[in-house]
């Protein structure tokens, strides 16, 4: 052979193989996704999809047909695999998002007529002239009052992309009738519902979720509670269904010291990751509570456990849900999505509070109703341990994994404060029509500039009550003053319009401020914390 052709075998050898290499790749994804399409399992499902469509009798719908079989897929999967459809999947990512595109309003829908409740402030529809107490009477062309409209209707036709337009048509209080077009713009939706001071030293958070924004809102709410003489601190997760790991996982690096392990995750697909306290935290040192309930849940249980498994607070309320599992959201071809669970989180102490669903997902979804009949929530009978395995705290207290997270100390409800019968008037539509006509024909009058103004002054919730009352007739009439005629009863009831009117002035920090003078748990927390007995409870 030549030196001319032992030159080019030298150019062309590397060549050849190369794409000897690239043809044999592609002939094995193509096989691969041959196989795939020849899965028997999935001719089958797609030749019964084809005799359904083409053979039944009927018409069919076929969304409905496909959410039906993706139903009947993940029914064998864990109760927190879900799949969620394309006209929902918006409206759950702007609630974890932390913002949306709307106008900045929040309204409440009172006698089939959406009012407005608050204006955001340097929002929107502030800039165009909204007020507190104008009526929705269109949006664009569609009209929305009436016995048909929703709150989600509502929604819809209120969000829209950012800087784009819609036409509002609003009744004011004094009666007049204008159209305003507002530009649509961000607004923040917040998962830090109120931060305020129960006493000299003690700082109150609470958590509704834990969202994009959650630990940067916790952090800002803390500053400003430190600011204010914080020394000691309560944050309540009760009826906190989760969200984001890292965000709990970051507030808990706030509260605990050194490089503590916060949480891991692990899953059969999944590597274990490992979430520390790193940085240097704003609050390592202070006393602390955390505050939960059966509603408490995911990530809500992930800060609480740590906190618990290294001795940092105290736990008190009722056990927590107890979701142990790691869901990551896949997005589809259609705009719906699959909310799979990918791993287990552990506790630092090692322990997964999962609860058992071996009895199925609809007996899964009804254990709130199995802890009130037997007694667990209002204390006349106590939890059971279903998974004896002991785990220990950095201090050596034992604790417990599966079925949630036992609280250190347990609250029960009020069950003679908290009657079937007066809390059905609490939250009725009735209540609520009284204390917004009130707060209505008043609201020049109600002219108070603090919180702390309106506890000290605000006496008017008798007058409220009997307009409430007058509302009701015959047997609705009968039962809500039997709800009332205890003395335990009439106070509780009192602080809570009181506490509502107070939301319509001061926000969500105005009605906590009110509330939690008369909140079992909160109270039981306030008097821990200033006592030689969180100590104790903490084996110090």
């Amino acid at each position: 052979m030549d030196e001319h052709r032992k030159d080019r075998l030298k150019v062309w050898t590397p060549l050849f193989f190369s794409v000897v290499m690239v043809v044999g790749m592609m002939l094995g994804y193509n096989m691969r996704d041959s196989l795939r399409k020849h899965d028997p399992r999935q001719d089958r499902l797609n030749k019964i999809i084809d005799l359904i469509n083409n053979k039944y009798v009927d018409t069919i719908n076929s969304n409905l047909m496909y959410k039906d079989a993706v139903s009947g897929i993940l029914k064998s999967l864990d109760p927190h695999t879900v799949f969620i459809p394309a006209d929902e999947v918006q409206g759950i990512n702007d609630d974890m998002e932390g913002e949306f595109s709307g106008i900045g309003v929040e309204f409440a829908l009172l006698r089939d007529t959406i009012s407005v409740v608050a204006v955001i402030d340097k929002g929107p529809a502030l800039a165009a002239g909204i007020e507190v107490g104008d009526k929705l009477l269109k949006v664009d062309d569609s009209v929305v009052a009436g016995i048909h409209i929703t709150t989600e209707r509502i929604i819809h036709l209120l969000k829209g992309r950012q800087k784009s337009t819609v036409s509002v048509t609003v009744k004011q209080i004094a009666g007049k009738i204008k159209q305003v077009r507002i530009t649509r713009d961000l607004i923040p939706t917040y998962s830090v519902d109120a931060s305020l001071m129960l006493d000299a030293t003690t700082g109150f958070i609470k958590i509704n979720r834990f969202s994009a924004t959650t630990y940067d809102e916790f952090k800002a709410a803390l500053k400003k509670l430190q600011a204010a003489g914080a020394s000691q601190l309560i944050i309540d997760l009760r009826d906190n269904p989760g969200g984001y790991l890292d965000q709990a996982s970051s507030i808990a690096d706030e509260l605990l010291n050194d490089n503590k392990l916060v949480v891991y995750t692990k899953g059969l697909h999944t590597p274990k990751t490992e979430y520390r306290a790193g940085e240097k935290g704003l609050f390592e040192d202070g006393k602390l509570a955390i505050l939960v309930d059966e509603g408490s849940a995911s990530a809500s249980e992930i800060l609480a456990g740590a906190i618990q498994d290294w001795d940092r607070g105290v736990i008190l309320g009722r056990r927590t849900f107890g979701k142990g599992l790691v869901q990551e959201q896949y997005d589809l071809p259609d705009g719906s999505a699959l909310r799979l669970t990918i791993a287990k989180y552990y506790t630092p102490s090692g322990r997964c509070i999962q609860r058992s669903f071996a009895g199925g997902k609809e007996a899964y979804m009804e254990d709130y109703e199995k802890r009130l009949e037997n007694g667990e929530l209002s204390g006349t009978d106590s939890f059971k341990v279903t998974d004896t395995t002991k785990y220990y705290t950095g201090k050596h207290r034992v604790v417990y994994g599966g079925g949630g997270i036992k609280p250190d100390v347990y609250v029960p409800y009020d069950t003679l404060r908290l009657s079937p019968a007066l809390l059905s008037i609490i939250y009725s539509e009735d209540l609520k029509n009284a204390i917004w006509d009130y707060f209505i024909r008043n609201k020049a009058q109600l002219k108070y500039k603090t919180v702390a103004d309106f506890a000290a002054s605000f006496n008017a919730q008798q007058q409220i009550a009997d307009n409430y009352i007058s509302m009701l007739s015959g047997e609705a009439r009968a039962k809500a003053q039997k709800a009332l005629s205890s003395p335990v009863s009439r106070q509780y009831f009192d602080l809570q319009i009181k506490s509502q009117l107070a939301r319509f002035l001061f926000r969500d920090n105005g009605y906590y401020t009110i509330s939690l003078k008369e909140d079992d748990v909160a109270q039981k927390a306030l008097q821990i914390l200033n006592s030689d007995s969180y100590s104790k409870i903490l084996g110090n």
